[in-house]
C-alpha cells in the first residue's frame, strides 16, 4: 500500500490521479485491439440518424477502466472486507456486462443478453452481495432516510447455522438492495448512450461518494469511488465527442453495481438515489414511454431515454451531456447535502 495513514486525503487524491493515467496509458492499445478484431459498436437502428456513424467504433472499453480501479485499490488500499464485497460486485456486474457486450458483437445487433438472463445475473449477484455485507462486514438491515427516519427491514430475518457459524437471511432488506443493485446498474447503463454522457455523470456522483465514504470513516471505500472517478477522467479523454471507444455494458452496468454497492455499504441507500437523480430520470423516462404507449398507443417523449428527446428537439450531442452533467452536478449535491441529516 502507497501513501501514509496519517494522510488518508493524500491517498484518495493520489488514487483517483494513478487510476485516471494507468486509463490514458492502456486505453490506446485497447482501442487498437478492438480495431484489429473488429469487435465494434451495434448501435440502434430506430436511434436517432446522426448515430449511425457510431457503428462500429470500438467498445467494451469498460474493461480497461475496472483493470485500472483493481491496480488501483491493490496499490492504494488494504483489502478490507467491505473493499472485497464492492468490488466482487462491481467485477462480477462487469463480467455479466462483458457477456451481454460479446453477445451484441457476435450477433451483430445492439441487443446482447435476454432481459431474463440479465436479471438472473442481478438477482444472484445482489443476493451474494447482500448476505456477504450482512453476514462477513457488518451492515445493519437498515435504510435511513435524512431527518432522522430508520426502517428496519431485517424484521423477517431467518438465521441457519452453517459450520459452526450462523448466517442471517434479512429477506426484506434483500429484496431492497436487489432493487437498488439492478436499479442503478440498469439506470447508469441507460444514461449510457451519448458519448460522454455516462462516464460524466459516474465521474460527478463518484467523487461525491467518495466524500460521504471518507466522511463515514471508511477510507478504503473512498479510494474505491475515488479510482473509478479517475478512471472515468481517463476514460473520459477517448470517450468524449466524437468518442473513440465506449464503456459497453461491461462499464455502465458495473459502475451502477459498484454505487450501489457504495451506497449499501455506507449506509447511503435514500441519498444515494438523490445523488444519483439524472440515472433515476433517465430509466423513468423509459418506464413511462412503455407504459404510455402499451396504455394509450401514445408517447410521452420524442424518444426514451430521455437525452434521446433532446437530440429529437435539435438540441446537439455536446449541448445534452454538458447540461446532463450540470444536471447530476446538481443532484449530487442535493444528495451530499441531504446525507448530514443521516449523521
Amino acid at each position: 500500500m502507497i501513501g501514509n495513514p496519517a494522510y488518508p486525503t493524500y491517498q484518495v487524491f493520489l488514487s483517483a490521479g494513478l487510476a485516471a493515467i494507468v486509463v490514458m496509458v492502456l486505453m490506446p492499445f485497447f482501442i487498437r485491439l478492438m480495431k484489429h478484431e473488429k469487435i465494434g459498436q451495434q448501435v440502434r437502428a430506430d436511434g436517432p440518424k446522426r448515430h449511425l456513424v457510431k457503428q462500429g467504433t470500438p467498445t467494451m472499453g469498460g474493461v480497461v477502466m475496472l483493470l485500472a480501479v483493481v491496480v488501483t485499490c491493490a496499490i492504494m488500499s488494504p483489502w478490507t472486507p467491505d473493499l472485497i464485497c464492492a468490488m466482487l460486485a462491481m467485477l462480477v456486474t462487469g463480467s455479466l456486462g462483458l457477456l451481454d457486450d460479446i453477445e451484441s458483437v457476435a450477433h451483430k445487433r445492439s441487443l446482447g443478453l435476454t432481459p431474463t438472463q440479465k436479471m438472473v445475473g442481478l438477482v444472484t449477484i445482489s443476493v451474494v452481495f447482500c448476505l456477504a455485507a450482512i453476514n462477513w462486514v457488518g451492515i445493519d438491515p437498515l435504510v435511513r432516510f435524512p431527518g432522522g427516519l430508520t426502517i428496519d427491514l431485517g424484521v423477517l430475518t431467518t438465521t441457519l447455522s452453517v459450520g459452526g457459524g450462523s448466517l442471517n437471511i434479512p429477506w426484506l432488506y434483500i429484496f431492497f438492495v436487489f432493487l437498488l443493485m439492478a436499479g442503478l446498474s440498469n439506470a447508469v447503463n441507460l444514461t449510457d448512450g451519448l458519448d460522454g454522457l455516462a462516464g460524466g455523470t459516474v465521474l460527478v456522483v463518484m467523487l461525491v461518494m467518495s466524500m460521504v465514504a471518507f466522511n463515514y470513516d471508511e477510507l478504503s471505500l473512498a479510494i474505491l469511488a475515488a479510482s473509478i472517478a479517475g478512471a472515468c477522467v481517463g476514460f473520459l479523454w477517448y470517450n468524449c465527442y466524437p468518442a473513440s471507444i465506449f464503456m459497453g455494458d461491461t462499464g455502465s452496468l458495473a459502475l451502477g453495481a459498484a454505487f450501489a454497492a457504495l451506497a449499501v455499504l455506507t449506509k447511503t441507500e435514500v441519498t444515494s438515489l438523490i445523488m444519483g437523480g439524472l440515472f433515476i430520470a433517465e430509466a423513468l423516462s423509459v418506464i413511462i414511454q412503455v407504459v404510455s404507449f402499451k396504455s394509450t398507443g401514445k408517447r410521452v417523449f420524442l424518444m426514451a431515454p430521455i437525452h434521446h428527446h433532446f437530440e429529437k428537439k435539435g438540441w446537439s450531442e455536446t449541448k445534452v451531456v454538458i447540461r446532463f452533467w450540470i444536471v447530476s452536478a446538481a443532484f449530487a449535491s442535493l444528495g451530499f447535502a441531504l446525507y448530514f441529516q443521516l449523521r
